[in-house]
């Protein structure tokens, strides 16, 4: 159960991110997911052990695990954009 929950919400965390960095019409739910899900996953082992609390990865979903998701997310699609057309939008 947990990871269907993980994907539901990866899918959403990525689907927020493409919205902001405004790559939403390059990608598709797939992709969505697996940004929100490698977003997660960087931000829970970088960011979430200087602030502290749960990365979303472990299972438990509060507000702040969301919020530092999809900052990971965001980032993530930032470095992407800036390998692929050399700058960020």
């Amino acid at each position: 159960m947990g990871i269907i929950i993980l994907l539901v919400v990866g899918g959403i965390i990525g689907w927020l991110a493409s919205m902001i960095m405004r790559t939403d019409a390059q990608q598709g739910i797939f992709l969505n997911i697996v940004v929100g899900i490698v977003g997660a996953l960087l931000a829970g082992f970088i960011v979430t052990p200087l602030i502290g609390g749960v990365p979303i990865t472990s299972g438990a979903i509060s507000f702040q695990s969301i919020i530092v998701s999809l900052i990971g997310a965001v980032i993530l699609l930032a470095i992407v954009n800036l390998v692929r057309r050399g700058s960020v939008r």
